[in-house]
């Protein structure tokens, strides 16, 4: 999966397609339509389909393909893997559309609403689809608005296809299923590249990231590593001394037998506080 072009024009919207297996262009196919990042403030929108002969649908299921969110990242990386290598008889094509986009259409006026975004994107996926040279015979779609509206829409438009729109489709239809792991993971593909075009150019070479940047993350740490300013800390304390834990006991008053047979109380040991000692500060006795 090629996301650079979105990732370096990520203001526009992007098509990403697998090839078409020739077993789709030769039997009747099934296609599943899903999206990702509908609802999230930040990224793209991802909407996918996913195809296949309608006499391996069920090979789908078999090969562990389930609904994205209930996968973990990992496991739907995994199960991406197995579509993508399945490509003698799997395809799947990918519109990344960008949230310049997105604000665009519902600041026109008159405004395109999310829901007719999303209508065009899985509508344009299709025809993409038969365009490419699928066979395409049954669609499923994961429902955007009311379900009945929707694929009365969608059947107008493509008459001789079996189209069905279900809520909840993709845990229902292997390849809308699949549609939704393609979707998912090119969606968190094209994130994390945001994610770390932000973290760069929010950099600063003396003082590192803003405070909203966890610093201790793997992730920022390496770029601090190699972008900022090396910095050497001045270490006044004696290194044997320092990585001595001191005992309990020192911060307690110690007992002494007197000549007498007695105990003598001694005032505990006094140490700096941290606050001097980490800035390097000492005390003047004359001005």
């Amino acid at each position: 999966m090629d996301l650079s072009t979105y990732n370096d024009k990520n203001w526009s919207n992007v098509f990403v397609d697998s090839n078409v297996p020739d077993v789709c262009k030769q039997e009747p196919c099934v296609v599943g339509v899903d999206e990702a990042g509908r609802g999230p403030v930040l990224g793209p929108m991802v909407y996918g389909i996913c195809f296949c002969p309608v006499t391996k649908h069920d090979d789908l299921k078999a090969a562990g393909v389930a609904d994205s969110k209930t996968l973990t990242e990992e496991q739907r990386e995994k199960l991406f893997n197995i579509i993508h290598e399945k490509n003698d008889y799997i395809g799947w094509s990918l519109e990344v559309i960008s949230p310049l986009y997105i604000s665009n259409c519902m600041y026109k006026r008159p405004k395109v609403s999310l829901n007719e975004i999303s209508h065009n994107a899985a509508i344009s996926l299709i025809k993409r689809a038969i365009s490419a040279g699928v066979n395409v015979s049954e669609v499923y779609l994961d429902t955007v608005g009311p379900p009945e509206k929707y694929q009365a829409k969608v059947q107008d438009i493509f008459p001789t296809i079996k189209v069905t729109v279900e809520k909840k489709a993709d845990a229902l239809y292997p390849c809308v299923s699949g549609a939704s792991i393609c979707a998912k993971v090119a969606r968190d593909r094209a994130l994390n590249s945001v994610t770390k075009n932000f973290l760069m150019n929010s950099l600063d070479q003396v003082f590192g990231f803003p405070g909203i940047v966890r610093f201790s993350w793997s992730t920022a740490e390496k770029i601090v590593e190699e972008k900022c300013v090396p910095v050497a800390w001045n270490e006044e304390e004696d290194e044997d001394k320092k990585d001595k834990t001191p005992s309990v006991l020192e911060y307690f008053a110690r007992k002494q037998k007197s000549s007498d047979g007695g105990s003598v109380d001694h005032p505990p040991l006094k140490k700096r506080h941290y606050f001097f000692t980490d800035r390097c500060l000492k005390t003047v006795e004359s001005f």
